[in-house]
């Protein structure tokens, strides 16, 4: 059976009261613009740069970063102040990381290309549509697959995966392989 709805009988967004004014990104106008412009020409681009010289330019921005990155072109960090990275990380070509909220990577996480983690949503039941962030936490040799997407608030405890094109609205436990959208537990990793 269709559903249907009467005209008028419904409450209907109304963007013109959107307010966002609460969020603070954490630096300054300054600080943004800078990191617009440089990025823009060392981070989320094709330039064939060392990553010995991304990992200083994202540390100079305040990220913190350990040993053994590999970090490939075209990555969208958005604040890298709010971004933590552990040790022998790789991030794939054309990952997006929009951190409104702190994201924290642990050891030996590998982010395929293309996969987008999002820390910021919108309240689709509230009129204003208001902006709501959380921070996102990928634990230990965790996977994201290419194309996949991480939503707010969603930790990836160790070792999960995250199969291609895959978006995962919940956590993912321990060694699990999750697969869809919403992702869903499809079996266990097993690493010999």
């Amino acid at each position: 059976m269709e559903k249907t709805s009467r005209p008028g009988s419904r409450v209907s967004t109304d963007l013109s009261v959107y307010n966002n004014s609460w969020w603070n990104p954490g630096g300054s106008r300054l600080k943004i613009i800078l990191w617009f412009l440089v990025s823009s020409v060392s981070i989320n681009s094709y330039l064939p740069l060392p990553v010995r010289f991304k990992k200083w330019i994202l540390t100079l921005f305040g990220a913190k970063i350990g040993v053994g990155l590999a970090i490939k072109p075209a990555v969208n960090i958005k604040f890298p102040w709010l971004l933590t990275i552990g040790d022998y990380v790789w991030i794939g070509e054309g990952v997006w990381i929009d951190n409104l909220a702190p994201v924290t990577i642990g050891n030996h996480v590998c982010i395929s290309q293309g996969a987008m983690l999002e820390t910021g949503n919108h309240n689709y039941r509230s009129r204003s549509f208001d902006l709501f962030v959380k921070p996102i936490h990928l634990d230990n040799g965790v996977w994201i697959g290419a194309k996949s997407v991480i939503c707010p608030g969603v930790t990836c405890h160790s070792h999960a995966i995250l199969a291609v094109g895959s978006v995962a609205t919940q956590p993912l436990e321990a060694y699990g392989i999750y697969q869809g959208n919403p992702a869903v537990w499809v079996k266990n990793r097993e690493i010999q």
